[in-house]
């Protein structure tokens, strides 16, 4: 016979629910308002709002930026990520500790002196181009989730096996690639998964790196909240609720979420 669960931690339980879904469920029903302003709860149910997001130029344009940029800044991120982790795991007793807190750092500073300092070197100390620019802060923001994910699996594999391949002839770059990727796989999906939806969401770094003609999805709702309160809004913070759940929802049927508590 199972013990009984104290109705003290399932009402405890029931709170942390309705806390974490609660803003959510608001956001879906202001989206959903047939009113001109935002409201809730809504006085009549419609989809109009929702088809005004892919009406409006702007957010169309900002919307394939912002995707263009997450996948961009994530792959190039993975790129560095993946080897730094692989040294970091494979040769932790010869490099110092300090070098692993160097990939961290991005995560410690606050997000707006990172910005900020971007724009100075960047965009105006180096002149380089608006997309250049955001591509290469989107990249160093989610560096971290990068190097610490991919590094978790790293640590947790057995390089011996990397070493039985070497010592069978395989060239150590080839091992690297059909010995190692292949077991830390969950780890890379998960970091660049992580990566993915920071890069998508930023705000703090790409507002000091946008300018004339290039903006984000999540910069570009800001300006049109200056001009406008409709659930216009609310209808594009679902529609990136509902990318978040889809890019779950395709790990979870190709290799599982079990993975990400190992």
């Amino acid at each position: 016979m199972r013990p009984r669960t104290h109705p003290l931690l399932l009402a405890f339980a029931g709170l942390v629910f309705v806390f974490l879904l609660g803003p959510l469920v608001i956001i879906l029903g202001a989206a959903l308002s047939d009113t001109s302003f935002l409201t809730f709860p809504p006085r009549g149910l419609t989809l109009h709002w929702f088809a005004n997001v892919f009406q409006v130029e702007a957010f169309k344009r900002t919307m394939l930026t912002s995707f263009l940029l997450a996948i961009g800044g994530t792959a190039l991120s993975m790129t560095i990520g993946i080897p730094a982790a692989y040294a970091l795991a494979r040769y932790r007793i010869v490099l110092p500790r300090a070098l692993a807190n160097l990939f961290v750092l991005p995560i410690l500073i606050p997000e707006i002196v990172m910005g900020f300092s971007l724009m100075k070197s960047l965009a105006i100390g180096w002149g380089m181009p608006i997309v250049a620019s955001l591509l290469i802060g989107h990249a160093l923001l989610v560096l971290p989730y990068c190097v610490r994910v991919v590094g978790a699996s790293l640590n947790a594999f057995d390089f011996s096996i990397e070493e039985a391949a070497v010592s069978l002839g395989c060239p150590r770059w080839r091992a690297f690639f059909i010995v190692v990727l292949p077991n830390v796989k969950p780890g890379i999906i998960a970091g660049f998964i992580l990566a993915f939806i920071t890069s998508l969401n930023d705000v703090s770094v790409s507002i000091f790196l946008t300018g004339p003609g290039v903006s984000t999805l999540p910069i570009q709702l800001l300006a049109h909240m200056e001009q406008f309160f409709d659930p216009t809004i609310a209808s594009v913070s679902v529609l990136l609720m509902f990318v978040t759940v889809a890019v779950m929802a395709v790990v979870e049927r190709t290799l599982g979420l079990t993975f990400l508590t190992k």
